[in-house]
């Protein structure tokens, strides 16, 4: 017989009708195609696992507890680094059959007791310790405080050898027997132990053990390594569990975060999902931003944008003097001052010698003496002086002609309009933005440094919960002097309510400050998204980070990493809403997309 005519019908296809195909006969056709899809390619059942195509499975269930189950005992199976599935099967108990069974056994361990004591034998503390357990759990029973269950718990482990099972059996059980519970695998029994750890409900295995509520409830399936508080904002969600990441920073021993990235791996983003949620509960939020990422957002919430740059219509003079708290006398405001002008100085001038310092030193203050300002002064009513004020009593005093000349530029030359002009911002705003991207890259250190001065000062008039965002930070690490004036502010940040978030990309360039580490360990709060290969051995050197925890930083994706706050520290995954999205989003795609919706509404 041809091949072909195993297909022809043996009547005519006028004689013989086709049957309509009924849509049961549709649905279970997917039903079975679907099945090939999931299956493994190949199964074999062994005494001791299962060979799922290219992984081999083991089944165990847990045979024996002790007396009394310690609270969060099974997290660290739960936790465990490795592919595992667990079923916990509960079946209640009838509390009125379970108390007769009750009644009898006490009354057998009773009379084990009166009948050792009858012959005078000493006393065993095992039958006492039962005796008072069946007494105290019948009690509750009648009370209804208590509920006896039969209690399967199974635990299937994953594999591409039987070495590295064996190795994970040992792992989970030296976990279990320092607690003392015991696990067996299910010997002959692997088909229905993989079957019982299936979602299905199915317990196939049926190996229980008797548990009433309270030994019942440390058998929790979802303990995990949670990283979390009562209040805060979310920060993302712990890729692990699954549960929030929520934090207070202001509730922390500093309010500070540093959070080290590769660039493009979402970290701005991160950091703009922080702002946004941290508007809503009351702080002030204050941006140094070097790549203009913030300007949508400061529109968005109704904040204040200020472009600083050569050009710029907004300015901040150095000279500025805050008015001193109650706490504080203005002799002291006078001395920081003039201390942060100094080192702003030693950054606009390329260095200052000694005699330079001293001379810069004095020629600050005789600035200061030239328009009447000293301690006893108000310097909430003063008109500070400008950079041509102390240029003209610098160029006035012996052996200053080297810093007029590189001070002219400032004062008279290209750079000119950039610092020498009275200060015309105004913070009045919960959300206030400074631009430092139009900047000359050669004046960025210098304009971040003066606008952070400023930022300070403005912190210290009142007292605010406020949050200051440096974006880039590690322009401000390449200089001692901006990096001392940082790492001052981490430090007394706290006194005035004040949380100091720093933001890099060139981790190398901040670790190398001296600066770098101590921040570091003034941060409460540390975040690492995802590494290039070039850096990631400097941080795990100064995070000591495992190598399971080197590589996720590695293979993360965008806004993922890890989340340190003290001691611990947690996989981290950022979300956000669309509306956030829409907000935050710093992708070019997205961006363009938005604003070509904005130019189809303005023509409509």
């Amino acid at each position: 017989m041809a091949f072909l005519d195993l297909f022809k019908s043996k009547e005519s296809p006028q004689s013989a009708p086709v049957a309509p195909i009924m849509p049961e006969q549709i649905y279970k056709q997917g039903v079975l195609e679907l099945q090939d899809v999931i299956a493994p390619s190949a199964l074999k059942i062994t005494p001791r696992e299962i060979n799922l195509g290219d992984k081999i499975a083991r089944t165990f269930f847990v045979m024996s507890y002790p007396r009394v189950l310690t609270d969060s005992w099974f997290a660290p199976i739960i936790n465990l680094d490795r592919v595992l599935d667990i079923s916990v099967f509960i079946h209640p108990i009838d509390s009125a059959d379970i108390l007769k069974k009750f009644q009898k056994k006490v009354a057998e361990v009773q009379s084990q007791i009166m009948a050792r004591e009858e012959k005078g034998l000493v006393r065993d503390p095992i039958l006492d310790t039962a005796y008072q357990d069946l007494e105290s759990l019948r009690d509750q029973l009648q009370q209804a405080q208590e509920k006896l269950f039969d209690v399967g718990v199974y635990i299937t482990i994953y594999g591409t050898t039987v070495e590295e099972l064996d190795k994970a059996e040992s792992e989970i059980k030296s976990m279990l027997e320092s607690r003392l519970v015991y696990v067996k695998p299910a010997l002959f029994q692997q088909e229905q132990g993989f079957k019982s750890v299936l979602p299905l409900g199915h317990d196939e295995l049926n190996v229980n053990s008797k548990l009433n509520s309270s030994p019942l409830s440390s058998i929790f399936p979802f303990i995990s390594f949670d990283l979390t508080s009562d209040k805060g904002i979310l920060y993302g969600v712990n890729r692990h569990n699954a549960s929030l990441v929520l934090f207070d920073r202001f509730s922390l021993e500093n309010y500070n975060s540093v959070i080290f990235a590769k660039s493009g791996s979402g970290k701005s983003y991160m950091t703009k999902l922080e702002i946004l949620r941290t508007l809503m509960f009351d702080t002030e939020v204050i941006v140094i931003d070097p790549e203009r990422e913030y300007e949508f957002l400061a529109q968005a919430v109704g904040g204040r944008y200020f472009n600083i740059s050569l050009n710029s219509e907004h300015h901040i003079n150095p000279f500025d003097l805050a008015p001193p708290r109650e706490d504080e006398a203005a002799a002291d405001i006078l001395r920081s001052n003039i201390v942060a002008l100094v080192g702003m100085f030693r950054i606009m001038l390329g260095g200052l010698s000694p005699e330079e310092d001293a001379i810069i030193d004095k020629a600050i203050s005789e600035t200061y003496a030239l328009k009447d300002i000293t301690i006893d002064s108000n310097f909430a009513e003063i008109e500070p002086p400008l950079l041509s004020d102390f240029e003209l009593v610098l160029s006035g005093m012996q052996g200053s002609e080297s810093l007029v000349q590189r001070l002219s530029k400032y004062t008279k030359g290209t750079w000119s309009g950039f610092i020498n002009q009275p200060t015309n911002v105004d913070m009045n705003k919960k959300f206030v933005v400074f631009s430092v991207r139009d900047m000359e890259d050669d004046l960025k250190p210098v304009a971040m440094y003066l606008i952070t001065h400023y930022i300070w000062n403005t912190v210290r008039k009142n007292l605010k919960k406020r949050l200051l965002v440096i974006d880039e930070a590690w322009w401000m690490m390449k200089s001692e002097d901006t990096a001392s004036f940082l790492y001052g502010m981490a430090k007394r940040g706290r006194k005035y309510y004040l949380g100091l978030a720093t933001i890099t990309q060139d981790v190398d360039d901040f670790l190398k400050s001296p600066y770098g580490l101590p921040m570091i360990s003034n941060s409460s709060i540390q975040i690492l998204l995802k590494q290039s290969p070039t850096t990631i051995d400097s941080l795990q050197k100064t995070f000591n980070l495992s190598e399971e925890e080197k590589y996720l930083l590695l293979e993360s994706d965008v806004g993922e990493g890890i989340f340190f706050a003290g001691l611990k520290h947690v996989a981290i995954k950022v979300i956000a809403s669309y509306t956030e999205d829409q907000i935050i989003t710093s992708d070019p795609s997205q961006v363009l997309a938005l604003r070509k919706q904005k130019a189809e509404a303005a023509v409509q």
